[in-house]
């Protein structure tokens, strides 16, 4: 891994809202952005309704566009999360998501509610930024 994730004492404990607060990334390290993605399939259509399933999917598809450059989500370092119609009952379903893939070393995410995305069936989009050793 190229990078160090830190919860510095005297914050809270980011992880169970799935984030971190800091990560480090080395001098010379390489960076690789991947856009937006949201729960799409292969052909670009929304793959449920549902707002969870489309958080899953996501992910998914965060996965492959890093798998491209060799990476997976362990070299994420951080996520922008947008939501649309944002309330506290969507937070359990990304940090599921995300306690899933990172475990207790999850990536920084900042989390941004909107009144909508692409379009009107997208609920949910991840920005990502991976560092490649």
């Amino acid at each position: 891994m190229a990078h160090s994730i830190v919860n510095p004492a005297g914050l809270h404990n980011p992880v169970p809202f799935g984030y971190s607060h800091t990560a480090a990334i080395p001098a010379g390290t390489e960076l690789v952005l991947v856009a937006g993605q949201y729960g799409s399939g292969p052909d670009g259509a929304v793959v449920s309704d549902e707002f969870a399933d489309q958080v899953k999917q996501t992910f998914r598809n965060i996965e492959t566009a890093l798998a491209a450059h060799g990476l997976d989500l362990s070299h994420v370092v951080q996520l922008r999360t947008y939501v649309v119609d944002h309330d506290v009952t969507k937070l359990g379903p990304i940090a599921g998501a995300v306690q899933e893939h990172w475990g207790t070393n999850p990536p920084t995410q900042t989390l941004l509610g909107v009144a909508s995305l692409a379009a009107p069936d997208v609920l949910f989009e991840v920005e990502a930024i991976a560092a490649r050793p």
